[in-house]
């Protein structure tokens, strides 16, 4: 794909944006770069915009995972034993989501993202617990929700994070901030996975990933930040969080739907 000097302009905006939303609730990664990438950028091929958001998330996520570790509030034991079990997931996953029609497999995502955003404002007046580790009471839970959060990740090709987050949440009881930390080590791990995927069958543009990396990189600083003061908020994040998820999906469904 060869991509102009304005799809270059909006793909650094775009990036921008991507890199805000993993910093401030540690998803919305490709839930937002995949439509920004079809919609605003001008990718023609969905599976072409799916393959090169994963690489670009995961690299954004990664340096996201930095500045929330810095602060302490990565719950790693937790977040790497989820994370091991979802890639295998992603993998499997993402071999079933390039069998399926592309415009069908974002309305379904959409379906799926209206369907968390219940979850998270139900969940909205929980503290959670402080100081969250893994131990054999919650290890099934980790490791079975990272497995099934982690295929449904590479079956949509996306980092995760809107699944990641609650998913840890169910699974350990840990605070919103500490999942929306401690998510990133997933989304880094699917993303990368996914992104292998999608670039061994050459669905994936390196210059326009680059791009939307070096928006990120900018647009993640700012998102941290937000996230520590929203933090102090009980329950502001998680509607936060909810909005974000509803605002996009409805977007979605109505470009998607229409054109089945």
């Amino acid at each position: 794909m060869i991509i102009s000097a304005m799809q270059g302009l909006l793909g650094l905006v775009s990036g921008s944006l991507v890199g805000f939303s993993l910093g401030l609730v540690g998803g919305g990664g490709s839930v937002l770069a995949v439509p920004l990438m079809v919609y605003v950028v001008g990718v023609p091929d969905a599976h072409l915009a799916i393959g090169t958001s994963a690489i670009a998330v995961a690299t954004n996520a990664a340096f996201n995972l930095a500045n929330h570790a810095r602060g302490g509030t990565v719950r790693w034991s937790c977040a790497l034993t989820f994370a091991a079990a979802g890639i295998v997931g992603a993998f499997i996953g993402s071999i079933f989501g390039k069998m399926l029609d592309g415009q069908k497999l974002l309305a379904l995502f959409a379906l799926v993202m209206l369907v968390i955003a219940v979850l998270m404002l139900k969940a909205r007046s929980k503290v959670g617990l402080p100081d969250v580790k893994m131990s054999w009471a919650n290890m099934p839970a980790v490791v079975g929700l990272g497995l099934a959060t982690g295929t449904l990740s590479g079956f949509f090709g996306i980092g995760g994070g809107f699944l990641i987050v609650p998913a840890l949440m169910l699974a350990t009881g840990m605070s919103i901030m500490n999942a929306v930390s401690s998510s990133l080590v997933a989304v880094t791990a699917f993303g990368l996975t996914t992104a292998a995927s999608y670039a061994y069958s050459g669905l994936v543009s390196w210059p326009l990933a680059g791009l939307f990396i070096a928006g990120g990189i900018a647009g993640g600083l700012i998102g941290t930040r937000s996230a520590r003061l929203l933090a102090s908020r009980r329950g502001a994040l998680n509607i936060v969080f909810a909005s974000v998820i509803v605002a996009v999906a409805i977007y979605m469904l109505v470009r998607n739907l229409s054109l089945l």
